[in-house]
């Protein structure tokens, strides 16, 4: 630093030197006049380094203002010749640059740019204030002075307090300095204003300057005076504003501060906003115009104004009530499914008849696979209507359906509000996929925000956090989507028309494979339905044998696993690849699901029964065996409250009708009885289970076998009685899927089978008990 020679200037009365080697601070679209002070923002990684070099070593830097802004490392051609000196007062790390607060100190024009490692440095020339003390400058000082006190006074936007600053600007150096950082002029004019050393030649611009601008003022001032008798408030804002724009582009003096405020105003009037948001939005627009625009809470108030302005208030889509057409659109997409189409097709029905009628909450209750979320696509490609969706899997912040409210960093709208944005539509179908499955803890339960939200009484007045004001949810079409209803709770439940979608048949699985699946798997692997065919026979036995589901999903993944074989020979050179008769087990492995459940019934305290579980209706199990010792029953197979109850009252029941059954009394005295429910690693419960358990305890202390070809369900009483159960229809599905003819049911049940597929009815046999010996004597016959 000694090499380098030095000027020496007064600053604030006291004679500094300053080095002739600075280091260059690039700034954009801005210009920094010695005697002002200037905030700046500091980002680029050489700009940064060079105000800490500055600010550690002589507390000086070098501001050269760009050419052209969008420049990201400028050279000594992308920058301006003259420049500020000026001093890093302050000087905050915001993490992601600096922020800087400077004071321009004297002029200096541009020598030549340094290299100088991971910063820009430059050599500079000093120049010093020219002006002869002569009665013409004093003149043009008093005139500037004057002209400017009366500008203030003229335009509302300046503060009253400029006015005293400038009376107590005696020098005029400092007063046209001040006066040019401050005026609406051009940055090419303010250039030329910083590059002219001459105070007089200074002077006289401004004074040409300010003529203009009151003049200017003078005639916005006479317009809003003239159009405030003849018009409401609303429409006078917006004419002044538009005479102010046109005064402002004549001049060539736009302020990008105004020009993002008229956006936001103009965006205001072509949309039909509530009047309640409406003064929000004219409100929070000009807390912004107060705002300077370095300020952080500017930007805040703008990402909420886009908000409000981006929302679907009075965008919503034309229902397509051509009830053929969506009858059509349903039937390509998805097999069966009757009860739901035409749900659909009576919603839309009404529609013809009601010009607005509330849309009604769905709720599509089946297994993994069998198309609930893809049905909403299908509704909405039918209607003509958007569609969105959101996973609820999971989810356990109230806020995450509400959104955070503005006064935390970051925060937005909850989901609801989000998607009916990127929507652009008030009336979307809008999936809540997984509502089973939403969670709660301490920061609040999303099952009760979303009652406001499935509630056609109250969702048209939807308040979301964020927001703050008040939305129509109405003409949303809602579906939600689970896999079980006992997990979601009742008030949510109560809200919604429940539509169960139960599993498929071996048939509608078939049906679903040759005309969606397979079709759909050939197209993704590139192959021709020329080219690549497989056999019903092949497909039905992926079904039985390779699958065994209430959906569809795993058939898709096996018949995705063939066509990829056929694509392997198809590249090693086969012109056409046919699946029929094949051993399947070469080319998918051994069959993961055989129909052997005869052979598992082998001996006396087994027996089969029917059981419902989120993914399905199930086969299972229940053994018994009797052990010598205490009177004991031993339960086995993570069995839960009720189902252990079932069996207790199974044992009650065969002991105090030991003798008509002929079971000798004395048994029940020196025997432990153990009953074990397999597979013992998944948790079983419900009373469904109790007819089984009677059975297999029969079974076992009478000596005699269950039938080997009867699987059975119902739950069962101290007297006798057998009681219905729910999910009749799953199970039955799941007995016809393994090859079961015959089912016990509850008397009660004999209704549930108009659910039922007629070719299932049709393929098996049932019946139907309403007294638990009725039960044993079907099932433990005594030839067994």
């Amino acid at each position: 630093m000694s090499d380098i020679p030095i000027h020496k200037l007064e600053v604030s009365g006291e004679l500094v030197e300053i080095p002739t080697e600075l280091p260059l601070l690039p700034v954009r679209n801005t210009v920094v006049f010695p005697w002002t002070t200037r905030p700046l923002n500091v980002g680029r990684a050489r700009s940064v380094t060079a105000v800490r070099a500055a600010s550690n070593e002589s507390g000086y830097i070098a501001i050269l203002t760009q050419r052209n802004p969008e420049v990201e490392n400028p050279t000594s051609h992308d920058v301006y010749e003259d420049g500020t000196i000026a001093k890093v007062l302050q000087l905050i790390d915001t993490g992601v640059g600096l922020s800087v607060v400077v004071m321009g100190v004297a002029r200096f024009r541009l020598i030549e740019v340094i290299n100088a490692g991971e910063m820009q440095k430059v050599r500079i020339e000093v120049r010093p204030e020219r002006l002869d003390q002569t009665a013409e400058a004093e003149a043009a000082r008093r005139t500037v002075q004057r002209l400017a006190k009366e500008l203030v006074t003229l335009r509302d936007d300046l503060p009253d307090e400029l006015v005293e600053m400038l009376d107590r600007l005696n020098d005029p150096a400092r007063l046209a300095d001040l006066v040019a950082f401050g005026a609406n002029l051009s940055l090419e004019d303010k250039m030329l204003l910083l590059g002219e050393p001459d105070v007089l030649a200074r002077l006289r611009v401004l004074i040409r300057h300010l003529m203009r601008e009151i003049r200017v003022a003078q005639v916005s001032r006479d317009f809003a005076a003239r159009a405030a008798d003849d018009l409401d408030e609303g429409k006078r804002k917006t004419l002044l504003r538009e005479q102010l724009r046109k005064i402002q582009d004549e001049l060539g003096e736009t302020d990008e501060q105004v020009v993002e405020v008229d956006e936001l105003r103009v965006r205001l009037e072509e949309i039909a906003l509530p009047e309640n948001a409406r003064e929000v939005v004219d409100r929070e627009i000009n807390r912004m115009m107060a705002m300077q625009s370095h300020s952080p809470e500017r930007a805040v108030i703008r990402t909420y104004l886009e908000w409000i302005l981006d929302l679907p208030w009075d965008q919503e889509t034309d229902d397509n009530l051509d009830l053929l057409h969506a009858r059509k659109i349903l039937d390509e997409d998805h097999f069966g499914l009757e009860r739901v189409k035409e749900r659909i097709l009576e919603y839309l029905a009404v529609r013809h008849l009601v010009d607005d009628p509330r849309g009604p909450i769905l709720c599509f209750i089946g297994p993994p696979g069998v198309g609930k979320t893809s049905l909403g696509q299908s509704i909405a490609r039918a209607m003509g209507r958007k569609f969105v969706r959101t996973s609820l899997g999971g989810v356990r912040d109230e806020a995450e359906i509400r959104g955070h409210r503005r006064t935390y960093v970051g925060a937005l709208p909850g989901r609801i509000i989000q998607n009916l944005k990127r929507a652009g539509s008030r009336n979307p179908v809008f999936i809540l996929d997984e509502i089973d499955k939403v969670g709660n803890d301490y920061r609040g339960d999303p099952s009760s925000a979303l009652l406001e939200v499935l509630d056609p009484e109250q969702n048209e007045t939807f308040s979301d956090h964020y927001l703050e004001l008040p939305f129509d949810l109405s003409p949303v079409l809602f579906v939600a989507t689970a896999n079980r209803t006992d997990t979601i709770p009742p008030p949510l439940l109560d809200r919604m028309e429940l539509i169960e979608l139960p599993g498929y048949t071996a048939n509608e699985k078939l049906e679903i494979a040759r005309a969606f699946i397979l079709p759909k798997q050939l197209e993704a692997h590139g192959l021709e339905p020329e080219v690549v065919q497989i056999a019903d026979e092949v497909l039905l036995r992926l079904i039985e044998e390779y699958t065994r589901e209430a959906g569809v999903r795993n058939l898709q993944r096996e018949v995705a696993a063939l066509v990829r074989k056929a694509a392997l020979r198809i590249a090693e050179g086969q012109e056409q690849v046919k699946f029929e008769g094949e051993n399947l087990s070469e080319l998918l492995g051994p069959p993961r699901f055989l129909q052997e459940f005869a052979e598992r019934q082998t001996r006396a305290g087994v027996s089969m029964g029917l059981v419902w579980t989120p993914v399905g209706g199930e086969i299972v199990f229940i053994e018994a065996t009797r052990l010598d010792g205490k009177p004991l029953l031993r339960l086995t197979g993570q069995l839960g409250d009720v189902m252990r109850e079932s069996a207790e009252a199974a044992l009650s029941y065969l002991r105090a009708n030991a003798e008509d059954l002929g079971i000798d009394s004395a048994v029940f005295e020196k025997s432990e009885i153990h009953v074990h429910v397999p597979a013992g690693a998944l948790q079983k419960d419900g009373p469904s289970a109790g007819v089984t358990i009677l059975v297999t305890l029969a079974s076992l202390l009478t000596g005699r076998k269950v039938r080997n070809d009867l699987a059975m369900t119902g739950e069962i009483t101290l007297r006798g009685k057998v009681l219905p159960v729910g999910g009749v229809k799953e199970k039955i599905l799941a007995a016809h899927r393994a090859g079961i003819k015959e089912v016990l049911l509850p008397k009660q049940n004999e209704k549930d089978l108009e659910e039922v597929p007629v070719e299932v009815r049709d393929s098996m046999q049932f019946h139907f008990v309403d007294r638990s010996m009725e039960a044993i004597m079907l099932a433990v016959p005594s030839d067994g």
